[in-house]
């Protein structure tokens, strides 16, 4: 949990971008999502740099730093893992320092055993907009100080450049794409649905959702937040502005999800799920539950205005997408 003095939390509520657990008793994680994919999109990785402060548990308290690696094109998954002084952020904007292995707006160093460069960040970083009503994806919830995890959008899309070698063979990121997202607090949800993707036939559209069970004082609800940005505009669909999902439903080759704005703009969204690769993921006592995530799936898109006019009908690729957890409950459980 984090307890901050009011003008340091509204400070750090106000950067999702930045750490927010130099105060945070554990259990406590946080970590930042980096997607990369080259120009012809056959090299497609997510890094992922972060920090974990364990619960006690059988073992005693477990506190790490770790990068872990998700390789889209093989399907393979690494867990590279630090002693936590190896840890240092910056608490007013993305700055992360493991080890070797360095990430800011300014690009990525990755200095690990299988995986070195330098990738750089050629346009700039593109956050979910942010205000004091509003302080970035998670709406007014941002600043409920007992939300079991939180999150954000450091970066709709970006361009790079730059040179990795995995495992001996080297491997070009010029002219690539690039996402940034986060989450903090205790533990992911016990179930829930994510997906992403910035490929699509538009080069400046991207699309970020989630929906999962939310616990909420003695209950739970269930929750999400959707984020597209299309032509410079974010279209947003989330529990905090008014909007409902008016269909959800999983099996082994769909997500299909619809939802309805307050002002009856509609969105459909089908995602095409294929085998993913196991992630580390944290519970209350170490960062070892294992969570699916691929990043070869594909989401189709179709949003349309109040007036029935489609503004977009799209099918984005590389996507990442995660379905974990109890979603049979994620299934029953309404809304706020």
């Amino acid at each position: 949990m984090i307890v901050l003095p009011g003008s340091r939390r509204v400070r750090s509520t106000l950067r999702p971008d930045g750490f927010h657990g130099q105060h945070a008793t554990p259990p406590y994680f946080e970590g930042w999502y980096v997607k990369l994919v080259s120009a012809d999109r056959s090299t497609r990785l997510a890094v992922i740099p972060g920090v974990f402060m364990g619960q006690s548990g059988e073992h005693g308290a477990i506190d790490e730093a770790f990068v872990q690696v998700l390789d889209g094109a093989t399907g393979r998954s690494w867990y590279h893992r630090y002693d936590a002084s190896e840890f240092h952020a910056d608490a007013d904007r993305f700055d992360v320092t493991i080890g070797g292995n360095h990430f800011d707006s300014s690009g990525f160093t990755l200095d690990l055993p299988n995986l070195t460069g330098r990738v750089d960040v050629t346009t700039p970083l593109d956050p979910w907009p942010i205000t004091v009503r509003s302080p970035g994806v998670m709406g007014w919830y941002a600043w409920m100080p007992f939300m079991e995890c939180y999150h954000g959008v450091c970066s709709f899309g970006h361009s790079l450049s730059g040179e990795l070698e995995l495992d001996g063979v080297s491997h070009s990121l010029n002219d690539g794409r690039g996402y940034i997202e986060k989450d903090w607090g205790q533990a992911f949800p016990a179930g829930y649905v994510w997906m992403h993707s910035n490929h699509f036939t538009s080069p400046d559209t991207s699309l970020m959702g989630s929906i999962a069970l939310i616990p909420w004082l003695r209950s739970e609800f269930r929750g999400f937040l959707v984020g597209i940005k299309h032509e410079g505009q974010l279209h947003t669909f989330a529990t905090y502005n008014g909007a409902k999902t008016t269909l959800l439903e999983i099996d082994d080759e769909q997500v299909r999800w619809s939802l309805r704005a307050r002002n009856a703009t509609a969105l459909h969204l089908v995602a095409e799920r294929v085998q993913g690769t196991l992630l580390h993921a944290p519970i209350r006592t170490e960062m070892h539950r294992r969570v699916e995530e691929t990043l070869d799936a594909s989401v189709g898109i179709r949003l349309i205005d109040p007036h029935g006019k489609v503004l977009l009908d799209d099918i984005g690729h590389v996507a990442g997408l995660e379905v974990h957890g109890d979603t049979e409950r994620l299934l029953a459980t309404t809304g706020r």
